[in-house]
Formats: C-alpha cells, sequence, structure tokens
C-alpha cells in the first residue's frame, strides 16, 4: 500500500476564502491528509481552477483543482473520498444538512472545522466585527470603530475576511494603503466594495489568502487589529472582543444560517443594527432571541444612518437603484440603502431594471428571484461588470443611485447622472458601543483609565 492510499483522502466545500484558510491552517502540512479538490460555490468563475502548488505546499506539487460543488456526489464516489469537510458560510441550515446528506450517503464524515482548529492568535488585542448574515451593517460598524480607536491615539489594521478572487498566487498576502493598491491588484467590484471605504478613512487593509502570513504583518504595523468579517463567518484571528450584529430587518435569520447563529452564541457583545429602519416588534424579537441564545452579552441598538448626494436632483425623477451585491444575492435583501434613500428623497419612479438586464445579471435575477427593482452591483470578473454597465445605460431613467461602497462610476462609464448613497453607523440608547469600547482599551492598558 502507498503512502497516498494510507492518507485520508478529503474535499473541502467553500467559496474561495473560509476554504482555503481551513485547509492552510489544518491540511496542508499534515501526511495523514490528502485534499483531492475545493468544492466552489456562491463565487463565480472560481471552478476550473487549481490551488496553486506554491500556495498548496511541497504535499501538493501539482495543487489542487477547485470544482463545481454540483460535483460533490460523483466525486465522493468516485475519488473514494472519506472525509468532506463543509468550508463556507452564509447558507440556511437546512442546506448544510443537505449536503451532509448527500456526503454521508456516499459513506464519508461530514464535518465542521471549528475556531479552536482553526484560529489564529495575534501578538496585539484584536476587536473582530462579524454579524449573522450579510448586510447586517458590519462593514459600517467596522470603520465607526476604526476612528473611535484614532481618537484615542491608537493605530488599528483592519484585516479583512478573504476575497481573493483573482490570481490566487499574487494574492497570499495583499496590504492597501491607496485606491492606487486597489488598481495594481486589479480589485473586484465586491472588493472594492470592502476597501474603498477604510482608504478613505485613512486605514490600512491586509487582505488575502495566507492568513498566517498576513496577521504578523498587520500586528507590526498596530496597536490593535480590527478583524472586518466577511458573510456571517466566525473570525480567522482569535478576537479578545467579538462583536456581533443583527438585523431587525431580517427577524429569525439570527438562528437560521450557518455559522451566524455559533456566532451569535460566541459574541461578547451583540448589536442590533438598522433599529432606525425596523419596527420596534421586530427589533425586540431579534432581542428576545439573542437573549435566548447568549444571555451573558450585552445586547445594544445601534442605527444605519443613510446620505445621499444632492437629493434635490433626485425629487421627482425617474431613478435606477443600484445596490451592493453580496447584500441582495446570497445575503437575501430585497433592496437595500439605495433604494430607501431614493424613497426618502422623494424620487417620482424607481426604474426596474430587470427588463433591461443584460443576459449575465439576468442569470442573477433567476437565481435569486427574491431581488425586488434594484440593480445588484456585481463584478468578480469583466463580463459581469460589462454586463452591470450595459444593464444600468439601457434602463430608461434620469438618474442613478448607487448604494454600493465604492466609486461605480470611476470603474464603468455611466450614461446618467450618478448619485452615491452612503450609510454610516450610529449609536443608539444605552449601554452605548462607545463605553463598552473604551472600557475594553482600559482593561487592555490601551488606554488610561
Amino acid at each position: 500500500m502507498s503512502i497516498s492510499e494510507r492518507r485520508t483522502r478529503l474535499l473541502i466545500m467553500g467559496a474561495a476564502g473560509r476554504d482555503f484558510h481551513n485547509f492552510n491552517r489544518v491540511y496542508r502540512d499534515d501526511p495523514a491528509s490528502e485534499v483531492v479538490a475545493f468544492t466552489a460555490a456562491q463565487i463565480p468563475d472560481i471552478a476550473g481552477r487549481h490551488y496553486p502548488a506554491a500556495l498548496a505546499g511541497p504535499l501538493y506539487p501539482e495543487g489542487i483543482p477547485i470544482v463545481e460543488e454540483a460535483e460533490l456526489e460523483s466525486l465522493c464516489q468516485t475519488s473514494r473520498i472519506d472525509r468532506v469537510v463543509f468550508s463556507y458560510s452564509d447558507v440556511p441550515h437546512s442546506e448544510v444538512m443537505h449536503a451532509a446528506s448527500i456526503v454521508l450517503a456516499q459513506g464519508a464524515d461530514f464535518i465542521l472545522l471549528g475556531p479552536k482548529r482553526t484560529m489564529l492568535k495575534a501578538a496585539v488585542p484584536v476587536i473582530a466585527c462579524c454579524a449573522v448574515r450579510t448586510g447586517c451593517g458590519k462593514s459600517q460598524t467596522t470603520r465607526w470603530l476604526s476612528e473611535r480607536l484614532k481618537a484615542h491615539g491608537l493605530k488599528a489594521a483592519v484585516i479583512r475576511h478573504p476575497m481573493p478572487y483573482g490570481d490566487l498566487e499574487k494574492q497570499a498576502v495583499q496590504r492597501f494603503a491607496s485606491r492606487a493598491d486597489l488598481d495594481a491588484a486589479d480589485c473586484t467590484v465586491e472588493e472594492r466594495e470592502e476597501y474603498e471605504p477604510h482608504l478613505a478613512l485613512g486605514n490600512t487593509v491586509f487582505a488575502g489568502i495566507d492568513y498566517a502570513e498576513i496577521v504578523p504583518r498587520a500586528e507590526r504595523e498596530a496597536d490593535i487589529i480590527l478583524w472586518d468579517g466577511g458573510n456571517n463567518d466566525f473570525p480567522f484571528v482569535r478576537p479578545d472582543l467579538l462583536i456581533v450584529l443583527a438585523d431587525p430587518l431580517r427577524p429569525g435569520h439570527e438562528t437560521a444560517y450557518h455559522p451566524g447563529e455559533a456566532v451569535l452564541r460566541m459574541a461578547d457583545i451583540v448589536l442590533i443594527g438598522k433599529t432606525n429602519s425596523a419596527a420596534e416588534a421586530d427589533v425586540r424579537r431579534v432581542a428576545d432571541s439573542a437573549r435566548r441564545l447568549n444571555p451573558r452579552a450585552p445586547i445594544l441598538r445601534g442605527a444605519s444612518v443613510v446620505q445621499l448626494d444632492q437629493p434635490e436632483k433626485v425629487a421627482g425623477k425617474r431613478v435606477l437603484v443600484v445596490e451592493d451585491g453580496p447584500t441582495l444575492t446570497h445575503g437575501g435583501m430585497a433592496y437595500g440603502a439605495g433604494y430607501v434613500a431614493a424613497m426618502e428623497a422623494g424620487a417620482g419612479e424607481i426604474v426596474d431594471p430587470r427588463a433591461f438586464a443584460a443576459e449575465e445579471i439576468a442569470g442573477l435575477y433567476r437565481r435569486y428571484p427574491h431581488i425586488g427593482k434594484v440593480l445588484p452591483a456585481v463584478g468578480y470578473h469583466p463580463r459581469q461588470l460589462k454586463a452591470l454597465r450595459e444593464t444600468i445605460n439601457a434602463a430608461p431613467a434620469d438618474a442613478v443611485i448607487t448604494a454600493t461602497p465604492c466609486d461605480l462610476a470611476a470603474l464603468i462609464a455611466i450614461d446618467k447622472p450618478v448619485f452615491r448613497a452612503g450609510y454610516e453607523f450610529a449609536e443608539m440608547g444605552k449601554p452605548s458601543l462607545s463605553g463598552l469600547i473604551d472600557r475594553f482599551l482600559r482593561d487592555k492598558n490601551l488606554i488610561s483609565a
């Protein structure tokens, strides 16, 4: 029997993020394990590629293939898979167990790797900002946190949950301090949505694939690390303070998604965002749910304040609304801040983009039928970005409101006036997030009592 045959044969189910991190942390250097393939979901154009040998290590001189998740059952059969590791997030509990059922029916194990095996330890304190779902307001809260730390004279490095959708080898370790860095890295719309607002505040952002290399580089530049989590995943870096956002516009979701429920149970602080836009009954429902799951964590309220450039130029006009893409797609929202801004500004008509959608965009509407008459900003690859431009320019609108955090008009040529809608975190009520953050900083001797 060869060494290869004695190794446990694994598949890692992922979406170009948590899957790579789990491999790097647990399996890359393990001679008893052989990762046969990654499967890909959620993100287009990831399947058909390889996790490169330079990142996979000496046990994988040919790299590791990345295949469509649709091949899961056949791969379990043909590749004699012993174990499947589920490694992506923002997934309904039922879908996780459907995947488990496919795997178990083929005789293989189905496992989830937890924080103890996958979190890295930083040499400086870490505040992590996570959420129970995509689109809860985590990024704006992280930006608010960065400003709070600066007010105390602290240097924070932001480490972002991975979005490696390009040349994986070149994206092993990334540092962004300017928009020129984003251009040089050929960042997608989805990456720019997360990075540009931080850069506008003067924050340095670290991201990539190999977080064992990323974390030491970040901590050399900072007094404290801010983990800006993606989807509803738990952090890759062990937090000293874990803030978890829940969304009263989606009550019940806090207990219905993986690993959002686990993250909520882990929280040191639960922050219910968007309370200025939600019904009080839904805010209370989410608060009661959080209290049942995590009775030790204080439950705070926050607002998401939407601001629109030149609202007077939108009043009475036909408006096309472009929203943050992931919030609408696997985030499950029908609309976002752009639609709210259009309504508040008195737009005369919201133009339904579905009638004018290029085929690449029309496919998204078919896949995510819950999306309302707004346009998700997608640009994982040039073909999608071209389709986005064509859809916007084909729509008979007087103006475009774009609520994607990146400067979309700087990436594509739009033939209509463009007005940007932004949204920022604001504190509401007591206890306050600022008070709890300051207490944490005092406990860590980062500020004086």
